[in-house]
């Protein structure tokens, strides 16, 4: 794969996806992938690596950079269990868009961000903007002229989306009210694991954007944890995809559900996409709305979330109403959170 045709071939070829980086050593594993992979993958990450999926690590200057005419992806950002991916799925549905679900990359990318004005950072601040920039490059192939890639974000990229979209680029900014945030986590194991994990690096990106952070982590009980995800994600996304810039659009997934045709529609529009109401409808009332988009094979709808959100509001609001309460003290203390969508249903 690393002789010299591979250098045009993949240029014009968005199956050569660079899939992972090792930092330590400079490369890159590129894996080889289909349309279909693409579409059916509901992450691009360590789970896509299958016996059938070719790879090859490369070194990193070996993966040619495309350079400042390379199209760019649009993005989809969101602050987890939101729905994100149902959007990704849909708009794939409607348009000639190519998905991208959480490529690995991406996350590597936000570690290196993390730490680049720092004395351990692997690499300098040019050369992660370099390398951002190829990224982007790659990313935005697609299989055909006119396909335009759009790579829907794992909620931890909110902290370098101003990065990744550049001057001209468009996103969507998938979020939800606090309370409705907090049902949905409690509402499931895994979601519930995954936010609990998540919590301490959560934690330390919250209180490096609000001065003199007043609590630590371990004074926080599981449900505020629950709370303080939604805020530091909110508040990120308030500082790189702030909502006053006409080239964000900020969507509440909970109004999307209950009105999603022209829901779709204005988010197709905001993309520039050419979808009409007609493939819209015919989306919306395919099989997607009725899977989990995460995992196809499970059913998942609309009415069964919302059964779960009431059930997890009636199973724990004692600790939901100390966690709101916990956020609106915070919201009071920084104005810049007080716009935040707390009470909002």
């Amino acid at each position: 794969m690393a002789d010299d045709p591979f250098q045009p071939r993949f240029a014009a070829d968005a199956g050569l996806l660079p899939h992972m980086a090792d930092l330590a050593n400079d490369r890159l594993l590129v894996a080889l992938l289909t349309e279909a992979d693409y579409r059916a993958a509901s992450f691009l990450d360590q789970r896509l690596l299958t016996d059938r999926i070719g790879r090859e690590w490369l070194a990193w200057d070996v993966v040619p950079d495309l350079g400042p005419a390379a199209a760019a992806p649009h993005f989809i950002f969101h602050i987890g269990h939101v729905g994100s991916t149902l959007v990704s799925r849909l708009l794939a549905d409607t348009d000639d868009i190519l998905p991208l679900r959480e490529p690995m990359l991406l996350r590597t990318l936000a570690q290196v961000a993390e730490r680049v004005d720092r004395p351990e950072s692997v690499w300098s601040p040019d050369r992660y903007r370099q390398r951002l920039a190829q990224t982007v490059g790659w990313l935005g192939r697609g299989f055909a002229p006119g396909q335009r890639a759009m790579v829907k974000a794992s909620s931890v990229i909110t902290a370098i989306a101003d990065d990744l979209t550049g001057a001209d680029g468009r996103a969507l900014f998938l979020h939800v009210p606090l309370a409705r945030y907090i049902e949905t986590i409690l509402a499931g194991e895994a979601s519930l694991a995954e936010t609990l994990a998540q919590a301490p690096a959560r934690m330390a990106r919250l209180a490096a954007q609000l001065p003199d952070y007043p609590v630590a982590l371990w004074q926080l009980p599981p449900v505020t944890r629950i709370a303080m995800s939604w805020l530091c994600e909110m508040a990120t996304a308030q500082r790189t995809v702030p909502p006053t810039d006409p080239r964000h659009l900020w969507v509440d997934f909970e109004a999307m559900l209950a009105a999603p045709a022209p829901s779709l529609a204005a988010i197709s529009s905001h993309f520039g996409l050419a979808a009409d109401a007609a493939r819209i409808d015919a989306a919306l009332a395919g099989p997607i709305m009725r899977q989990y988009s995460k995992a196809p094979e499970h059913g998942y709808s609309p009415d069964l979330r919302r059964q779960l959100q009431a059930q997890a509001a009636a199973d724990h609001a004692p600790a939901i109403t100390e966690a709101i309460a916990w956020v609106e003290a915070l919201a009071k203390r920084y104005t810049r959170l007080a716009d935040l969508p707390v009470h909002r249903r």
